[in-house]
């Protein structure tokens, strides 16, 4: 064999062994965190379990600010109750100066309720007519804690009757509400002009 030939044959003999060993080599090993060689700050796309913690401790302390500072439903119907009882006392001096009838408001602590009559001549109540004054003004777990008035004093339990003549309110008149919560507002009544205050709190006022 010439130097030529057997130099030929010795560089393909190289080249097949070259193409078995890689064809039968086995796979190396993938990395958990990637592909061997990556750079060392890649990883996978998403979030870390401590990424999840941080964001969950974030959210628990942002709603432990913000829940605190949301009106309860006690509250809303405790002021709806006071604001409505307020415009009620405004409307009974508007309406009793206005027509000159004679109207009389029944606080009625033991049943809770506020109801208003028109008092006839003969001294006979009858249903006033305005609708108006015919509409409930507590909301339901609002209750009358107590009245006060220079002829009754204070009262915490039975009924008070303050009429409303040709002049409006014919005496100053404290009226307590409190909500299942503990939450109070105070409605205050002035004679002879028709001034009614609307307060936040249990309040003692005098004349």
């Amino acid at each position: 064999m010439g130097k030529g030939k057997t130099k030929r044959f010795w560089q393909k003999l190289g080249t097949t062994e070259t193409l078995q060993s890689s064809c039968f080599q086995e796979p190396r090993a993938q990395s958990p965190l990637g592909p061997i060689g990556s750079e060392p700050g890649a990883r996978s796309a998403g979030f870390t379990l401590i990424e999840l913690i941080v964001v969950l401790v974030i959210i628990s302390i942002t709603a432990a600010l913000v829940v605190p500072r949301l009106p309860s439903s006690g509250g809303m119907a405790l002021k709806s109750s006071a604001r409505s009882t307020a415009a009620l006392l405004r409307y009974l001096g508007e309406r009793s100066t206005g027509s000159k009838h004679v109207y009389r408001l029944h606080l009625n602590i033991s049943e809770n309720s506020i109801k208003v009559t028109r008092k006839l001549p003969s001294g006979e109540e009858i249903p006033p007519e305005d609708p108006l004054l015919s509409r409930k003004v507590l909301e339901n777990g609002v209750v009358i804690a107590d009245v006060q008035s220079p002829r009754y004093g204070k009262v915490t339990e039975g009924e008070v009757l303050i009429d409303f003549g040709a002049t409006g309110l014919s005496e100053f008149l404290t009226l307590h509400l409190n909500s299942a919560h503990g939450e109070s507002f105070t409605i205050a009544g002035y004679p002879d002009g028709g001034k009614v205050k609307l307060l936040a709190g249990y309040e003692e006022l005098a004349l």
